[in-house]
């Protein structure tokens, strides 16, 4: 059998998913790739380090518990989950362990972090060699840095908190040059024609890697203290289209002012269905991201649907208040996920040549990889369609893909079976298709021994790539009959 050697790269559009903030649990990937069927090409984690913080390292909220509550953010530090390394910190807590697992199944970590803006450089540069073995990590340090919420806002000056920033990319382009650093700051003015706080951020915008806000098509801010009804002043909705050219604004303005030309992303995206309701929360979206596929300018590089699961309304699925492990989906999960496979939002896969085995493929990240590609044949929708390793190939840790669809491969499994892909799709006449084989770490991360040297880099690239040498092709099984079949009627 013929197999090509195969490139992934960026789609036009990326799409991120948030999984877990103060609203909602972290629910694990591969539920996630069941629901979505196809992997993102990051996983947002929102985590808060405060480590000389009275009450640290436990959540804000259980160090001090309100007897009545009065609002996610009045409490000391955020209230989002800690973060366990850094300074003198544990590895083996979280989020490492959810990272590993992003990363086995072929996407992205996209790391939030609220940090103390008061913290020294010894804790930045702990932390920046937490990082370092997670290939390329998208890192936003103290989001929506204009507003008055977040605690370091509070406990420290905007000109601070700047400066912070800058300190920050500083640390981790020295120390962990595979991170690289998101700015979550203000959007563009109308009015004004500047964007707010330029003038006081504008050297991060410029020492940043990527450019970011945060935009809510609809929100209710007074969740979970009270219900958005209707007279009520804790919620809004927006015009989709004056937030649209809004953040496009945002983009023109900074390119303007700081002479660069980076990606600009939208951290934070969704309609709240507590102020839409459930089907306008869809529709809204939908709206939103249909603009993007039509705009000729494909101005925007990514944005995370936030987020999967929400103990309000903000989510792809709602949190089952009896059980917090059990997610109740709503409309926008189905909008979304058909939005999702549209090939605006997926990764290209570019042809390489042939290919001989034994392969070496190599792993950099979500948007740069190579790997292999099989050809298929049908002629009738099978009614089974598997992929089994055998011993040569068990301990692999693979992505397969077919179509639009991603199947995980995990270590020690010996068959993937691909008929979800034909339930959704069935063949109805005769048909040549392509699965792809990518291979991402097998635990999650990159090894200095799994690298190779580089000319420019003395430890060799291992900070940016893992290699996998694939022996030889796993066995497919495509059938198009069933074993047996007895119909007496």
């Amino acid at each position: 059998m013929s197999i090509n050697k195969v490139l992934l790269k960026a789609a036009p559009c990326a799409l991120d998913m948030g999984d877990g903030s103060e609203r909602g649990l972290y629910v694990n990937q591969d539920y996630l790739l069941q629901k979505m069927k196809k992997a993102h090409r990051g996983i947002s984690l929102m985590y808060t380090y405060y480590p000389n913080d009275k009450g640290w390292p436990q959540r804000a909220s259980v160090a001090f518990p309100q007897d009545v509550p009065s609002g996610a953010w009045n409490y000391p530090y955020e209230d989002y989950f800690p973060y366990e390394g850094g300074l003198n910190g544990n590895r083996q807590g979280e989020p490492f362990k959810f990272m590993k697992e992003i990363r086995q199944r072929g996407q992205d970590v996209v790391l939030t972090m609220t940090i103390d803006p008061e913290l020294d450089e010894e804790h930045l540069i702990a932390v920046a060699k937490d990082l370092r073995p997670y290939g390329r990590l998208l890192l936003r340090i103290n989001h929506e840095c204009t507003g008055t919420w977040f605690c370091f806002s509070r406990r420290s000056t905007y000109e601070n908190v700047a400066a912070f920033f800058v300190k920050c990319c500083k640390v981790f382009h020295k120390y962990a040059p595979n991170v690289k650093l998101i700015l979550c700051a203000g959007m563009y003015d109308e009015a004004s024609g500047k964007i707010e706080m330029e003038d006081i951020f504008l050297e991060a915008f410029k020492e940043c890697d990527i450019w970011s806000g945060d935009q809510y098509l609809a929100l209710h801010w007074g969740w979970p203290v009270d219900v958005a009804k209707k007279g009520g002043n804790s919620f809004a909705c927006y015009d989709c289209d004056k937030v649209y050219e809004k953040a496009k604004a945002t983009l023109h303005r900074l390119r303007e002012i700081t002479g660069q030309d980076k990606p600009m992303v939208l951290s934070e995206l969704n309609a709240d269905g507590d102020v839409t309701g459930p089907y306008g929360q869809a529709e809204i979206m939908e709206h939103f991201m249909q603009r993007l596929i039509e705009d000729d300018e494909k101005w925007l590089s990514a944005f995370t649907m936030y987020q999967f699961r929400d103990d309000g309304r903000l989510g792809l699925e709602i949190t089952d208040p009896n059980n917090s492990s059990v997610g109740i989906e709503q409309p926008l999960l189905a909008t979304y996920r058909n939005m999702f496979h549209k090939d605006f939002f997926s990764q290209k896969i570019e042809n390489a040549g042939s290919v001989e085995l034994p392969a070496k493929l190599r792993w950099s990240n979500s948007e740069d990889a190579e790997g292999v590609q099989i050809p298929l044949h049908l002629e009738k929708n099978p009614h089974f369609a598997e992929v089994y390793f055998d011993k040569d190939l068990v301990d692999l840790n693979l992505i397969l893909q077919l179509g639009s669809y991603t199947f995980y491969k995990a270590p020690g499994v010996k068959c993937v079976d691909l008929m979800s892909y034909f339930f959704d799709n069935p063949v109805k006449n005769s048909v040549d298709m392509n699965l792809n084989i990518f291979a991402p770490p097998a635990d999650g991360l990159n090894h200095p021994e799994n690298g190779k040297p580089g000319e420019d880099s003395p430890d060799g690239d291992w900070l940016y790539n893992s290699y996998t040498v694939l022996p030889k092709l796993p066995e497919i099984r495509i059938e198009i009959e069933p074993v047996q079949m007895i119909k007496n009627w």
